[in-house]
């Protein structure tokens, strides 16, 4: 399977440097994109991506949030964008998806988004490994982030798995 494709953007808020899916490898990574003017986003997708941050160790599931704006653009800029997530509470890493002219935003473009909002699991390796549109159910996707936790790492080239040193569900060997 081949890596997803990096995502695209031109601003961050809540970390000190701006993220890729590289700098996440080995940690699943929940992204969840949004508009700060979807209702759906507002009531269902970001509560969920904060409920997801507080339930999960960040060692194990790294939660993203992809500002996304492919309509009302005058609206939501950086500035309206930083009092929401304020406002809001949002404590973990935000990004702004990458503009490209009149058109969709490039990460939405370039995963096939439908709308907002949008979550991406990606396994350990990079692997986009779920793409849902609108609202996904707290049990459903709690059992889906535990069953990516819970994989076994792919031992390198050469290696056994069960003498690479990896943690497997038995524990560790």
């Amino acid at each position: 399977m081949d890596r997803a494709p990096e995502w695209r953007t031109t601003e961050w808020f809540n970390t000190p440097s701006p993220l890729s899916l590289a700098d996440l490898r080995g940690k699943i990574v929940m992204l969840t994109a949004f508009q700060m003017l979807c209702p759906g986003c507002v009531a269902e997708g970001l509560p969920q991506a904060q409920r997801v941050a507080a339930t999960f160790k960040s060692s194990d599931v790294a939660v993203i949030g992809l500002h996304s704006v492919f309509e009302h653009h005058d609206a939501m800029g950086p500035a309206a964008l930083r009092a929401f997530l304020h406002e809001y509470k949002i404590r973990f890493p935000v990004g702004v998806d990458a503009p490209d002219g009149p058109g969709l935003p490039h990460t939405m473009r370039d995963y096939g988004f439908q709308g907002t909002p949008t979550t991406l699991l990606f396994d350990r390796e990079g692997q986009l490994r779920r793409h849902v549109f609108g609202h996904i159910a707290d049990l459903q996707l709690g059992a889906e982030l535990m069953a990516l936790i819970c994989e076994q790492p792919v031992a390198p080239a050469g290696i056994s798995a069960e003498t690479s040193g990896v943690c497997t569900i038995d524990g560790c060997r």
